[in-house]
């Protein structure tokens, strides 16, 4: 089967396995809603066999082990993890194995491994490639682990991916665009952006309520997020991710921080309404403007907003707005009546 569309993502979280220490900003049970050791091979091979019974054979089907360094967890214990799998990728169920690691757990001989048991995609925890973010952050890798991990996998021939964090200890608007920049240069297929958050059970928890961390705020996280996809959009590399994913224990133990169960709809929003508001300045009136159904939300905002600082502005003036099945996401057709 070749993939024309966006896969459809069966995950499995193995929470802070394989990592070697505690980031000041994780605690993956909270982040993930899973408790630590709940997968093992018996509970993949069940969960997949019920989940592909009843889905559609014609889309792209794909496993991903995150919330942990799946490379870094002992050889055994990703042979059983990895090896339940394997019976719907020789019936063609499934078509590609994910996984997301540190970059420092990646070099030839794991790289082999991950090939041989059908891993076809590596998304490495990269969170910044600042050297004294890292260090405040307490990751225990580096710029040039991040860069060899990525040489490594790209020449084995995996897609890679990049995860970056934004609101980090010691980061800043220039060190976080800086990573971007170094990161689009190393090539990754893919990105995923979320904002420090501050989680009951991590360090950073104890560094928010001694004084010594304040995380951003939502406006703040929102136009950095935008600014970042901007950026990777204008490379041609996609944002696959903005955002972490609900959870019921994500939101009772979150402290603070820039979090929304929508995050990544009102980045796409910002970015859509400063689309928009340049293209409806330059056009004569009276004036009609198409867009995508699926974008009238993030066209509209949240409650409206986007709409509302439109016409505060007159933009909407003698302007008919048309949403279609037809056309596509994030295009707009603008002409003048």
């Amino acid at each position: 089967m070749t993939r024309s569309t966006s896969p459809c993502i069966i995950p499995f979280f193995i929470s802070h396995q394989g990592c070697p220490h505690q980031c000041i900003f994780c605690n993956q049970e909270v982040i993930t809603g899973e408790n630590r050791g709940h997968v093992d091979g018996k509970i993949v091979g069940e969960n997949l066999d019920n989940l592909l019974s009843c889905s559609d054979r014609k889309k792209w089907m794909e496993v991903a082990f995150f919330g942990g360094s799946f490379s870094g967890i002992p050889e055994e214990r990703q042979k059983e993890l990895l090896g339940a799998v394997q019976p719907f990728l020789k019936s063609g169920r499934v078509h590609n194995i994910r996984i997301s690691t540190r970059p420092d757990y990646v070099d030839k001989s794991r790289a082999a491994f991950l090939r041989s048991y059908g891993v076809g995609t590596v998304e490495l925890g990269v969170q910044s490639l600042d050297r004294e973010v890292l260090a405040a952050s307490g990751r225990g890798h580096t710029i040039r682990d991040v860069e060899k991990a990525f040489a490594v996998l790209q020449h084995e021939k995996f897609k890679t991916g990049g995860q970056l964090m934004i609101g980090l200890p010691g980061d800043s608007h220039r060190r976080v665009m800086e990573s971007c920049y170094r990161l689009a240069d190393l090539g990754p297929d893919m990105v995923r952006i979320y904002p420090a958050l501050v989680l009951e059970g991590s360090p950073l928890a104890r560094m928010y309520r001694e004084g010594t961390y304040r995380p951003l705020t939502l406006h703040r996280a929102l136009v950095v997020t935008a600014k970042i996809r901007e950026f990777f959009d204008r490379r041609g590399i996609p944002v696959i991710r903005m955002g972490l994913q609900p959870t019921a224990s994500l939101e009772r133990d979150l402290l603070a921080g820039p979090y929304h169960p929508a995050f990544g709809e009102l980045v796409s929003s910002r970015i859509f309404y400063k689309k928009i508001r340049k293209i409806l300045a330059g056009l004569a009136r009276p004036a009609r403007i198409t867009l995508a159904s699926r974008d009238e939300s993030v066209f509209r905002g949240r409650k409206n907003a986007n709409l509302k600082r439109l016409g505060e502005l007159g933009l909407l003036d003698d302007v008919q707005i048309a949403f279609s099945r037809n056309q596509v996401r994030s295009q707009v057709l603008a002409e003048s009546l």
